[in-house]
């Protein structure tokens, strides 16, 4: 049986340690060196950026989040095991943990570890499918003569890499499609490596529940449910013309995906579709000037991030969420791309006048749509704003002042409300 040593990398037939090193981390599949399609997910990712940047908190519970009325980002192993979840109520997270170290995201630091990760795959293959800054899929058929490795060696140099050079563990699941590649890059975690092989698909589904199936979320699997279907085998008794009756396009979704057949291929990113920022707050919040200084921070933050990434918008969304959790979002689209500050939080704060009524609000966020390269942005004036260029001009500066000498170095004062 083929082996692969996940320390030095060594390729070898059977044994449970590498003959090189002693090493016990050895991945071993009758398919290991056929199989080429595979999905790379970094652990804990915002987590263990966090703690690479601060060795003191190696050993401790870290949430990434907001106050107590925000919710988990993401949290480091220690905490997980603690029951602590991407997504919880914060309240909830440190009720469950209340020694946490408790750190808000740093957006702009993920977003470029991210960039050094992708960097590293796209030089393995140009097919690489982003889903988030953390996970991707590649599609490494056909690339071992250029590297002189099969696949399952490349994605474990890989790995190995982000370890050594970033600071940061990803763990690997490698298969014949993207629906098992997936599944599998959730067997070993953290920083594991899974094979599924074509050989074993189908007594590898038989018996897992329907919810390993990507998009059965919490209404499809109530509907499954109530038809009597709760495992992958209970599908398998259903033909294509039932569940497509019963279940419509997602029928014919389940009949495949059952039977471990996924033809879809690993697209490369196809650009962001927007830019946004948001945050919780502590407290609701009904005061028109404080939510203004909260819109303001939220408008510089996407606009930062816009510009870092060359590009502008020309739809502009405000987010607002009521203190009974209702979701309230309202847009407006520009006559002219944007990629300004100031543009931004004009277009928002318009939209927040006409929403205050239904004040007080947890939650508040902007949004920055219809993204086009910021070459095309912000060609034309504003007839009925002649301070809008004046404006602009004075961004730009800032921005220049900001680049050398930190993004403290000018503060606007609404944004201290």
């Amino acid at each position: 049986m083929p082996a692969l040593c996940r320390n030095c990398l060594h390729e070898f037939e059977n044994g449970a340690r590498c003959p090189k090193c002693r090493s016990p981390r050895v991945v071993a599949h009758d398919e290991l060196w056929d199989l080429g399609i595979a999905h790379m997910d970094c652990d804990a990712f915002y987590a263990s950026v966090e703690k690479r940047d601060r060795p003191e908190l190696a050993a401790k519970p870290v949430i990434i989040g907001g106050g107590r009325r925000g919710v988990v980002s993401t949290a480091c192993y220690v905490a997980r095991i603690r029951g602590v979840r991407s997504a919880m109520p914060m309240f909830k997270a440190l009720e469950l943990c209340p020694d946490a170290v408790v750190i808000k995201p740093r957006m702009e630091v993920y977003a470029e570890v991210s960039r050094e990760v992708r960097a590293r795959m796209e030089a393995l293959t140009p097919a690489v499918e982003p889903l988030s800054l953390d996970e991707a899929f590649m599609d490494l058929r056909g690339t071992a003569k250029l590297h002189g490795a099969p696949p399952a060696v490349l994605v474990a140099r890989l790995v190995k890499g982000m370890k050594d050079d970033l600071g940061i563990t990803g763990s690997i699941g490698l298969s014949h499609n993207k629906f098992l590649a997936k599944i599998a890059s959730e067997i070993d975690k953290p920083n594991g490596f899974a094979v599924i092989g074509k050989a074993e698909t189908a007594d590898f589904l038989r018996d897992k529940d329907v919810g390993i199936i990507w998009g059965v979320g919490g209404a499809t699997r109530a509907s499954l449910d109530r038809a009597g279907i709760r495992t992958i085998s209970d599908l398998l008794r259903w033909d294509e013309t039932e569940l497509v009756a019963r279940f419509g396009s997602m029928g014919l979704r389940l009949f495949h995906l059952a039977r471990g057949e996924d033809a879809r291929a690993v697209k490369p990113d196809r650009g962001m579709k927007s830019v946004s920022n948001e945050t919780t707050f502590d407290e609701d919040i009904s005061d028109i000037d404080l939510l203004d200084g909260h819109l303001w921070r939220m408008a510089e933050k996407v606009s930062d991030r816009a510009k870092a990434k060359g590009i502008a918008g020309r739809t502009v969304t405000l987010k607002l969420k009521r203190a009974d959790f209702r979701l309230l979002t309202r847009r407006v689209t520009l006559t002219d791309s944007t990629q300004y500050a100031d543009k931004l939080y004009r277009a928002a704060r318009g939209l927040l006048d006409q929403a205050i009524d239904a004040a007080p609000f947890r939650l508040i966020g902007v949004g920055l749509g219809d993204l086009v390269d910021s070459g095309d942005a912000d060609r034309s004036g504003d007839l009925l704003d002649p301070d809008a260029e004046r404006r602009a001009r004075a961004e730009k500066a800032t921005d220049a002042i900001r680049q050398k000498f930190g993004s403290d170095a000018i503060i606007k004062g609404r944004s201290l409300r």
